[in-house]
């Protein structure tokens, strides 16, 4: 990963524009300190490569169990007299 501060970056964007067409992230920096990234898109609009690169920075967690939730397998429990219909009718009225 190449780091590149604002005012290089301005001077040559072409050449970094063309290390990150090869593949190489860029990391932007304001006197030293890292501010963005630029990296290359092909990967990253990849659905798992983008989860995959989400938890390794710990912004997700991964499921624990490897099969995918099934949502037309689940349920809406029985309530023949409509009774969490008028529950839910109460509480917004009462404005809760």
């Amino acid at each position: 990963m190449t780091r590149a501060p604002i005012s290089d970056l301005k001077a040559r964007l072409s050449r970094y524009l063309d290390m990150v067409r090869a593949g190489e992230d860029i990391i932007v920096t304001d006197r030293g300190k890292p501010i963005a990234r630029i990296t290359p898109i092909g990967d990253h609009l990849q659905i798992e490569g983008r989860l995959e690169m989400l938890a390794r920075t710990g912004q997700l967690r991964p499921p624990l169990r490897e099969e995918a939730l099934d949502i037309g397998r689940l349920e809406r429990p029985a309530d023949p007299e409509g009774r969490a219909r008028l529950l839910l009718l109460e509480e917004r009225a009462e404005g809760r």
